[in-house]
């Protein structure tokens, strides 16, 4: 007859935990071979996003039997906090993965509004109108430069190429 210790072999496996964002029974250990092909899982994110908004690999996390989805850092503006994904699958004792669906997840960080922040707080020097333009004051020297290209507009319309008599002269005594 065998004498357990106090210490079981139970205590060699390592414990699943669960992560932020993952229902604690899809923790399992993700297929190895899966878990490892980031480079495609990279590749078909790179099919809908562009190498500048896609940032480094977070980690693969199990989604089933020989289906692994991997996340990837968002840096698209906009959209902080957001994770990209790429589920890859493969069938029993096949070695080439499969994309089975890519796009955008929000996280905790994404879904949540920003802590509220009176108003007195958040308007900024350069948000507030500058004295003149909110009183209506116009400048003296912006005022008659005003009033003389009113006056040369009225000038240039009422003038002809034959009119060179002194004002108040007319055609008609012009004529005698």
């Amino acid at each position: 007859m065998t004498e357990f210790s106090g210490e079981s072999d139970a205590s060699a496996v390592p414990e699943a935990t669960q992560r932020p964002g993952v229902p604690l029974w899809r923790v399992g250990k993700p297929d190895a071979f899966l878990a490892a092909d980031v480079a495609t899982a990279r590749e078909a994110v790179r099919s809908i996003a562009n190498d500048t908004d896609i940032g480094r690999h977070l980690g693969a996390r199990s989604e089933g039997v020989r289906c692994v989805t991997h996340l990837f850092e968002s840096l698209l503006p906009g959209y902080g906090g957001w994770v990209w994904f790429a589920t890859l699958a493969r069938v029993s004792r096949g070695k080439a993965s499969t994309v089975n669906e890519v796009g955008m997840l929000p996280t905790n960080d994404s879904v949540l509004a920003p802590p509220w922040v009176p108003w007195s707080e958040r308007v900024r020097p350069e948000d507030q109108p500058a004295p003149e333009e909110e009183h209506g004051l116009v400048e003296p020297a912006d005022a008659e430069a005003d009033a003389d290209s009113e006056a040369d507009a009225d000038d240039d319309g009422d003038e002809s190429p034959a009119d060179d008599g002194a004002p108040g002269e007319t055609d008609a005594d012009e004529q005698n």
